[in-house]
């Protein structure tokens, strides 16, 4: 992950066997107060999804969290898109 505030990171799981065509988004925002908010959206292919919003004091700690969710999606099978 770079240092930018605005990142997103789009990740996707489809098996056509199982049925399965579901998305994960993470999102880092700057708030106004100068804290990092990190946006988790996840879902079927086709809806809206869920949201949950976690604000963090540091950017090191948005910078693990982050981490910590995009390796635990991967191992689970999501990838980029193509």
């Amino acid at each position: 992950m770079t240092g930018n505030p605005d990142q997103t990171l789009y990740l996707q799981r489809v098996d056509g066997e199982r049925n399965m065509a579901r998305f994960y988004v993470l999102a880092l925002q700057p708030t106004l107060f100068g804290e990092v908010s990190l946006i988790r959206n996840w879902g079927r292919i086709g809806t809206d999804g869920q949201t949950k919003v976690e604000t963090f004091q540091t950017g090191k700690d948005v910078t693990a969290a982050y981490s910590r969710i995009e390796r635990s999606k991967r191992r689970r099978g999501y990838a980029e898109p193509g």
